[in-house]
């Protein structure tokens, strides 16, 4: 979550209460998260010096928050790292903030995304060749029948991604 509220503070400095809609707005999409949840990241971020209160406005005195340097290079480290985690969200919260680096970096991103996204196809389609095999006894073929039907989402699901990156990789 810091490295969205990181690049969330990138596109502009923001209170609480703005992170909070921006991510109702647009991060949501990928990455839900609590008020205390951000709150919570917001308080690490400051006390690792990568945000830092810019302003504080209005008699309850909104503090509203700004990337540092040392925030700047933390979130292109994570955005050029090789993504780790759930696939989705991983590939997503990159994307989301792609714009933010230089041009002449977007390239490398997208590769590692298309990478990731298709080692995720190839294990499913490795498992669905495993279970393809299977003897499934006949009181269980129901369950194996939805069972299957799970597997055939996420490998429609990471084909439509691999599918989806690997276009906006052509791009550049």
């Amino acid at each position: 979550m810091a490295y969205v509220i990181l690049g969330l503070l990138l596109i502009r400095p923001q209170s609480l209460y703005d992170l909070v809609k921006s991510f109702e707005a647009g991060v949501s999409l990928f990455y839900s998260a609590s008020t205390g949840s951000i709150k919570r990241a917001l308080d690490g971020l400051l006390d690792r010096d990568r945000i830092e209160v810019a302003s504080t406005e209005g008699g309850r005195g909104r503090k509203v928050y700004r990337v540092t340097d040392a925030g700047r290079d933390e979130l292109e480290a994570w955005l050029t790292a090789e993504p780790t985690g759930d696939v989705e969200t991983a590939a997503l919260s990159r994307l989301y903030f792609l714009g933010l680096l230089p041009a002449e970096r977007r390239r490398a991103v997208l590769e590692r995304l298309v990478d990731r996204v298709e080692a995720g196809l190839a294990d499913l389609e490795r498992l669905g060749e495993q279970v393809a095999d299977l003897d499934v006894p006949a009181d269980q073929r129901d369950l194996a029948r939805y069972q299957l039907a799970t597997l055939e989402y996420g490998l429609g699901s990471y084909r439509y991604a691999s599918s989806f990156f690997r276009g906006l990789l052509d791009e550049h």
